[in-house]
């Protein structure tokens, strides 16, 4: 068997499997094998659909081989030929899409993310920038129907944030929103500068995919849980029971707060659900080899002090300088209109991922 031919038995064969196993009982009473087998079909899909239509051209070819060699019509034997010859560029279009969905995938693709939006350097300014980039990210979400939900927001005097978390679901969550990792720069007049100076500010997200059910690292026993009144702008505060709860993971140092619900226990729930999403980066980030093998087939470090992109108001500008990438539309893109963007970031990425595989 061609050794192409044999490993497209192998992916249908795979994919065949999960779908099967799916199928069965006893899978649909075990929700955490659910979930893996779900993903593991959604990933693996677009991946089978392909091969079945290049068998299926294959198979097309071969026949119009056989009844040219049977046939004595030389008009009509051209006309097979040139149909060879158009089946034959289409599965060469194929192969290229199957190398590229080949590659290896990130473990993390198909999660939900938390995305974490804190202001940086600039004060006020930051602040107010953080909300603008919160705007922007849910504009977009809405645009294309990606369910998202709030798990809490600090809010500033002035309408800006301090800090907002927020939870990105469904399959394209962690394809969109692992670009956005790092520092995001702001060249504007600020609202509160009287001289009309631009300024430079900064504010940092962190893309945190969710741990499933099945990686729970936390012990009751490693946990402080605080309970205080929630806070407004200003610090004045907004309800008059104790429901903001600050979750600390003591062998870590790592602090998570929540205070957007008025109920304490579902402020617990959600601060959990970060915490452990936090917990389970971290144990990524210290694993080294394999931390430095998926840095080859990402688009930058995933650092959040990375600077990854610079938005100019005065120019209407935005650069993404990890793939030299310029727009001259800021305002359509800070109302939600990230599809140029993302469609670059996706290219730059598959290309970097088919350079660290030794191209094919």
């Amino acid at each position: 068997m061609h050794e192409d031919e044999r490993r497209y038995d192998e992916i249908l064969n795979a994919y065949d499997e999960i779908v099967s196993e799916l199928s069965m009982p006893e899978t649909s009473r075990d929700n955490n094998r659910m979930i893996e087998l779900s993903r593991k079909r959604n990933q693996l899909q677009p991946l089978a659909e392909k091969v079945r239509e290049i068998q299926e051209s294959a198979k097309q070819k071969k026949a119009l081989k056989d009844q040219i060699s049977v046939e004595k019509d030389s008009e009509l034997k051209n006309m097979l030929s040139e149909e060879i010859n158009y089946l034959e560029q289409s599965m060469e279009h194929l192969e290229e899409e199957i190398k590229i969905l080949m590659l290896p995938q990130d473990p993390d693709s198909g999660k939900n993310v938390f995305v974490e939006i804190r202001a940086g350097t600039g004060g006020e300014e930051a602040a107010l920038f953080a909300a603008d980039l919160y705007k922007m990210y849910t504009r977009f979400m809405e645009n294309n129907k990606i369910p998202y939900e709030v798990m809490d927001i600090q809010e500033t005097g002035l309408k800006g944030f301090k800090e907002v978390v927020f939870l990105v679901k469904g399959e394209q969550a962690y394809n969109y929103f692992h670009f956005e990792k790092g520092t995001h720069r702001v060249q504007r007049i600020p609202e509160t500068e009287s001289g009309g100076r631009i300024h430079t500010s900064a504010v940092t997200v962190a893309v945190v995919p969710e741990a499933d059910e099945q990686e729970m690292v936390i012990e009751p026993n490693e946990l402080r849980i605080d309970v205080y009144r929630s806070s407004g702008p200003g610090g004045q505060s907004v309800n008059t029971t104790d429901s903001a709860v600050r979750v600390t993971h003591i062998p870590t140092g790592l602090v998570v707060s929540c205070q957007d619900e008025k109920s304490q226990h579902k402020n617990k729930a959600k601060a959990l659900r970060i915490l452990n999403a936090r917990l389970q980066e971290k144990i990524k980030e210290e694993s080294h080899e394999k931390m430095s093998a998926e840095k080859k087939m990402q688009i930058g470090s995933g650092d959040r002090s990375e600077k990854i992109r610079t938005y100019n108001f005065p120019q209407n500008r935005l650069t993404d300088h990890r793939i030299h990438f310029t727009s001259h539309n800021l305002d359509g893109i800070l109302a939600g209109d990230m599809g140029d963007l993302f469609q670059a970031l996706f290219l730059a990425e598959k290309e970097l991922k088919l350079k660290s595989a030794g191209g094919f």
